[in-house]
């Protein structure tokens, strides 16, 4: 078995963590339920949700992987050994990861469609809004199209997690993330220039009760919730193996703090991109799936500099998913790494090869095998992210606060101590009541309302 790596520097930490909790929600869903939710008391709540239950969880994927320097089932044998249930998990939350890769690489690749539209002229100016409607359906009702940027994401992400942690992992994730960043605040600052813009900023970032007086408190605050907790990847262990290549310089709250502010940004820094956008052009910021993929291109061209901003746009966006695509990989490699006594080499092609065939389902769920229902109505994509979002990703976090926090598990005192290792914020010993009885209902109470 090859000798486990580590990150070079704590900012390749940082933003390999980060560039795995900011993904497609972040620039995609977070606006579109924040404009359906209440606008900016949907924030409010989203950002208490964030700190009771996101940094909490974040933590205790950290905590098994640094003390354990393992992947997940091997993390759980290792911190206790009698506790064998919890092995059962880290099968279950593995599959989370191939299942999530069997969408998300596909989704991962519209982006990157997008991105090269803009660039070759595809999308351009003056096109009607029926002209912008029908490049996605074509994209869509095209096997070929699709199937080719799903392998690209996919070879792609798996070349570059085969070079290492440190030479690939961390390289790519550094320079992706810094021009994330450099590219959001581009476009949000050409946002504020619009016409109108000043309508979407106040909706988004001013409190008026009459907003969620029409959806209902309840229902904002479980949307509010259930964001929080999706945003940030826990639940499938990916955060457990980034933590198994930590250090133990800083403690784990303070890492957490800094990667959920990181995604915050990101989510926030979106909102001011696009509410001021559809507040120019007069169009609803809480269109759904097509809000990036018609809404939006409708708008880059019929603005002024918008197919410069559609390119930024969707480079973004690209960035933004295949920074998931890789955190996921590494884990996916790690992973064979640990159980099986593979190469990285050997990992690396063998979970290529399965990933690609795992992911054709997705990409004919929209053409050849359009008729094709899984769970209830949902097509292929919908009834994978059922899976993982409502069952996969809420269980599994429950899960590692049960294993972190009782005595069934590893133990809270244990799972602090390790928390505390390191200079930072700490954790309180008097917040054991609050892990043991509060989070667990607080997860509880997501998984019920996801099925429902």
């Amino acid at each position: 078995m090859e000798e486990r790596e580590s990150f070079a520097s704590r900012l390749g930490f940082i933003l390999v963590s980060a560039g795995c909790a900011i993904g497609i929600g972040n620039v995609w869903r977070f606006p579109f339920v924040t404009g359906r939710y209440g606008g900016a008391w949907f924030v409010l709540f989203y950002l208490i949700f964030l700190a009771i239950m996101g940094i909490p969880v974040m933590t205790m994927e950290f905590a098994i992987g640094r003390a354990s320097r393992k992947t997940i089932s091997a993390a759980y044998k290792m911190l206790n050994p009698k506790a064998k249930a919890f092995r059962f998990h880290g099968y279950i939350a593995i599959l989370g990861n191939y299942v999530l890769m069997m969408y998300y690489t596909t989704v991962s690749g519209w982006m990157s469609a997008y991105c090269m539209k803009f660039v070759t002229g595809s999308i351009t100016s003056g096109m009607t809004k029926d002209e912008v409607t029908s490049i996605f359906g074509n994209m869509l009702a095209s096997p070929l199209e699709m199937g080719f940027w799903m392998a690209l994401t996919v070879v792609l992400g798996f070349v570059v997690c085969g070079m290492g942690v440190r030479k690939g992992l961390e390289k790519t994730t550094k320079f992706m993330m810094g021009a994330l960043l450099l590219l959001i605040i581009i476009l949000a600052i050409h946002s504020f220039t619009l016409p109108n813009a000043s309508e979407g900023i106040k909706f988004y970032l001013m409190p008026n009760w009459a907003n969620i007086e029409k959806v209902g408190l309840r229902e904002a605050m479980t949307a509010a919730m259930n964001q929080a907790f999706f945003t940030l990847s826990i639940g499938i262990a990916t955060m457990e193996v980034l933590g198994s290549y930590m250090s133990r310089e800083n403690t784990l709250p303070q890492e957490a703090v800094v990667v959920c502010a990181l995604d915050t940004f990101v989510a926030v820094t979106a909102g001011l991109i696009i509410f001021p956008a559809c507040a120019s052009f007069g169009v609803s910021p809480d269109a759904g799936p097509s809000l990036i993929f018609i809404t939006l291109p409708n708008v880059f061209v019929n603005m002024r500099g918008g197919i410069v901003c559609g390119v930024l746009f969707f480079l973004f966006m690209t960035f933004a998913s295949f920074s998931t695509v890789l955190a996921v990989f590494e884990n996916i490699i790690s992973y064979s790494m640990d159980t099986f006594g593979k190469s990285r080499r050997a990992a690396t092609v063998i979970n290529c090869v399965i990933i690609l065939i795992a992911s054709v389902p997705c990409v004919l769920g929209y053409n050849l095998w359009s008729d094709l229902h899984i769970i209830g109505a949902r097509d292929v994509l919908d009834s994978e992210d059922f899976l993982v979002s409502n069952l996969i990703l809420p269980i599994g976090s429950l899960i590692f606060t049960i294993f972190c926090s009782t005595k069934y598990g590893w133990g809270f005192d244990n799972y602090l101590k390790e928390c505390n290792s390191g200079k930072g914020i700490k954790f309180a010993k008097a917040l054991k009541p609050y892990f043991q009885y509060v989070l667990p209902v607080l997860m509880t109470l997501l998984i019920i309302s996801g099925l429902i």
